[in-house]
């Protein structure tokens, strides 16, 4: 049979195969090949007598992430919020660089614009070709043009802690009842309350990941080569080889077509503040040690 893993947890990995839920562990080979089978995957199992069964095989992916561990991920919608907990853009811009590296589309959600309209940053990612969205899952604002946007995919929901992910996903869905933890007063931050990744069906073929906090999303600098870390910045792309240098870093080099757009604000300073921040990163990581394929 084959399936989809939805939910991974102390070695048991769930497989949907097509509505019949099977229990599974995975083939000693796996570990072997130190391979692990993610949330998101779409496996081949053999069910036994008992009804649980084996993962035999991972079918190829088309993207994987392991902060958090989730492959196959058409849609990474990315929560971010102007009111307490405040989102830092650098953290926004970090995770859509590794989302861009693994052709993987970034959802901009600005949720909690009941309290807080942070409209020029709204502005920033709709203009460098976001899809960005204003919503309130307290209101429930926003909330069906996000729903027909995600329709059919599968989706990772990531975001700082607090900033109302699985407020999110429970208005979408509110047969999955999340936990939502409170927001400290004193420290300006959530608590997480997502402890594992799981894909819970949000109707209309939806199947959506609530994850932990993205203060630990991937590595810093994204185990990107840092001269690669420009076509992780969609904005980039026009003046990428118009520059005077063939090997520019964007940085301070004088002829840089990049700086030129960033004079001209075609480019917004926040964005490239993150870019020389993430290339600053990228250049302290030695080439062992980045991740392949990021």
């Amino acid at each position: 049979m084959e399936g989809i893993i939805f939910k991974a947890l102390s070695g048991f990995y769930y497989v949907d195969c097509g509505g019949q839920s099977v229990t599974c562990r995975a083939r000693g080979k796996f570990r072997h090949e130190r391979v692990s089978p993610l949330v998101g995957d779409r496996v081949a199992i053999t069910v036994q007598p008992d009804g649980t069964g084996t993962v035999d095989a991972i079918l190829p992916r088309k993207n994987q992430f392991w902060r958090p561990a989730v492959a196959n991920i058409d849609y990474l919608v990315v929560v971010a919020s102007g009111a307490t907990p405040v989102t830092d853009p650098f953290l926004i811009d970090r995770v859509v660089a590794v989302a861009e590296r693994q052709g993987c589309e970034s959802v901009i959600c600005f949720n909690k614009w009941d309290m807080e309209q942070p409209w020029d940053l709204y502005e920033v990612y709709r203009r460098a070709g976001f899809p960005t969205l204003r919503v309130s899952a307290e209101t429930g604002e926003g909330l069906e043009e996000l729903s027909a946007l995600i329709a059919g995919r599968v989706c990772a929901f990531t975001g700082n802690s607090g900033v109302g992910k699985s407020s999110i996903l429970n208005a979408l869905a509110p047969d999955i009842e999340l936990p939502v933890g409170q927001v400290s007063e004193k420290l300006g931050r959530g608590r997480h309350t997502t402890r594992h990744v799981e894909l819970f069906p949000l109707g209309n073929g939806t199947m959506a990941a609530d994850t932990p906090g993205f203060a630990s999303f991937e590595e810093e600098g994204a185990g990107c080569p840092p001269e690669q870390l420009q076509y992780a910045f969609r904005e980039f792309k026009p003046y990428l080889g118009k520059c005077r240098f063939l090997d520019c870093a964007h940085g301070t080099e004088k002829g840089c077509a990049v700086l030129e757009a960033l004079a001209q604000r075609e480019i917004a300073q926040s964005r490239h503040d993150s870019y020389v921040r993430l290339y600053a990163q990228a250049k302290e990581i030695p080439e062992w040690q980045r991740v392949k394929g990021k």
